[in-house]
């Protein structure tokens, strides 16, 4: 499998964009989406309505119930989110809040989705209740089956892995190139001899450091490049896109899974900074060759919305490492999932009764939302999705006094990744699955889902926020909770309440990454007093 690696240091701005649509002439496409029932006449009373401009600098989160009843958006695997939150409360400053993203904190943490039997995906739902005017928290989990299990699989396919590495002054900072070198030895020594990969470098000029080359009875040879790897100058992420996505074509292995890995703190100051340049080279490999981009973020200061961008238009994800632990984790325990795919263009859509759900909230993948009519349009992008991931969408749903028996009908679709053949899977939510009372008696796993949800809202600016400015990482003042018009999610506990059930749950899991989210949301109450 081709895969070119990109490792960088640029700074960018902006939020992230919602991938850009294929070009007409991908497989499938221009079906109607699920038949959704019939749209309320008018937004139903107690909505979340606040205005996107009395919610502070535009805020996406605020809600303006939609005319219909249907819920569509691209899958999305990214983690960086959470990482880099992490890192910066650790340090002693709060995350800026467009840099956090609910559907992020969400994702970062294990679930018990049954695996599906074959290679398309399993899709649980459940819930409970969230407050006492009728809203519920429902749960969307979508999961594919591990590299193996015990069913019985093939091992993944081969990989042809470009890494594209920034070299700038800005990595000379401890914890950025230091750490890149580590993992890259790191992964080499966990790829197969059948596995290929290219090294290449850049500052303020790109160099190829390893043309594509097989791993079996090359490693040392890997090796030795990795370690010529040392930063200098100024960045120019557009020079180690292009380099690195020619690298990754002329590499090219049918069959195989052709990746760009991009590790970088993302801070472009040479060249094209702007994203639009760099984009279109991307999305150009993505549908000539079907190369896909996987970015790792390193540094204290990280371009977040740039990287999220790069990875949105190649068909990729992001991932966040500050530690040699954190780095091993993507390179070794998850590595088939990073490198390797079971889905493309996969979307999910959620259509609800309108007599049986007055008002819903899907919370985060503010810009992965895709139109309705879209969601059987194969030329529209999705999100791609690798062996043993699991995906979360997590709603905010009222019940209508009356409702009973089915209120929504959640459905996954995606393209196989070597036919493009198209497949859907569906399942169920029923009324008495939101009923039950969320902290204490709803599963653990659906409680870690909410706290990870509420924490995100809470440093977005949310109760959990504190009441006034505090500092967040770039010195700039944050807004607080009440800033005008801001609605936290329904029955929003404080971050001190958040902190309490994080421990809870890290006693009852013993998951040591519930145990460190426990100690991110301690950090947090400290820093906003």
């Amino acid at each position: 499998m081709t895969v070119p690696l990109l490792l960088t240091g640029c700074s960018g701005g902006g939020n992230g964009a919602k991938k850009e649509q294929l070009s007409s002439d991908r497989a499938g496409g221009g079906s109607a989406p699920l038949p959704a029932p019939a749209a309320p006449s008018a937004a139903p009373e107690g909505a979340y309505d606040a205005a996107p401009e009395a919610a502070g600098k535009g805020r996406a989160d605020s809600f303006v119930p939609e005319p219909d009843m249907v819920s569509t958006f691209a899958l999305d695997v990214d983690t960086a989110s959470y990482g880099y939150a992490r890192r910066t409360i650790d340090t002693g400053a709060l995350p800026q809040p467009d840099t956090v993203r609910h559907e992020e904190f969400i994702n970062s943490f294990r679930q018990d989705y049954p695996a599906p039997e074959d290679d398309g995906f399993s899709v649980t739902t459940d819930g409970a209740r969230a407050a006492d005017d009728g809203w519920s928290l429902m749960r969307v989990g979508l999961a594919t089956r591990p590299e193996s299990n015990e069913y019985g699989t093939q091992a993944r396919r081969p990989a042809a892995l470009t890494f594209v590495v920034d070299v700038s002054g800005s990595m000379a900072e401890p914890g950025r190139l230091s750490l890149v070198r580590e993992a890259l030895h790191t992964a080499v020594d966990e790829l197969r001899d059948d596995d290929a990969l290219a090294l290449v470098a850049f500052s303020d000029e790109a160099r190829t450091v390893l043309p594509m080359t097989a791993v079996g009875g090359a490693e040392g040879r890997i090796h030795d490049a990795v370690e010529e790897l040392q930063p200098t100058e100024s960045t120019n992420l557009e020079a180690g896109v292009a380099r690195g996505y020619d690298e990754a074509v002329d590499g090219h292995r049918k069959g195989a899974t052709n990746r760009v890995v991009l590790l970088s703190d993302a801070l472009a100051n040479t060249g094209a900074t702007d994203a639009g340049t760099i984009l279109d080279r991307i999305a150009a490999a993505r549908e000539d060759y079907g190369i896909t981009l996987f970015g790792v973020g390193v540094g204290s200061e990280y371009g977040d919305a740039l990287m999220e961008r790069l990875t949105n238009q190649g068909d990729g994800h992001t991932a966040y490492v500050s530690t040699t632990d954190e780095a091993r984790e993507v390179f070794v325990e998850d590595l088939p999932r990073n490198v390797d795919l079971r889905a493309r263009d996969a979307k999910a859509q959620v259509v609800f009764d309108p007599d049986a759900v007055s008002d819903y909230r899907l919370i985060g993948y503010d810009n992965r939302q895709v139109a309705d009519e879209d969601f059987r349009n194969d030329a529209v992008d999705g999100g791609e999705v690798g062996p043993g991931h699991t995906v979360t969408a997590l709603y905010a749903v009222r019940l209508a006094e009356s409702a009973s028996g089915s209120v929504a009908t959640a459905t996954v679709r995606w393209l196989d990744p070597d036919t493009r053949a198209p497949h859907e899977e569906s399942s169920t939510v029923d009324a008495g699955a939101l009923t039950g009372d969320l902290w204490g008696a709803a599963p653990p796993r659906l409680q870690l889902t909410a706290l990870a949800a509420y924490f995100a809202d809470a440093l977005r600016g949310g109760s959990g926020a504190g009441t006034t400015p505090e500092p967040y990482a770039d010195g700039k003042e944050g807004t607080g909770t009440t800033g005008a018009g801001y609605l936290p999610l329904p029955g929003a506990p404080t971050v001190g309440e958040l902190a309490g059930h994080a421990e809870d749950l890290a006693a009852e899991t013993e998951d040591p990454a519930v145990g460190d989210l426990a100690e991110t949301v301690r950090q947090a109450v400290e820093l906003t007093g």
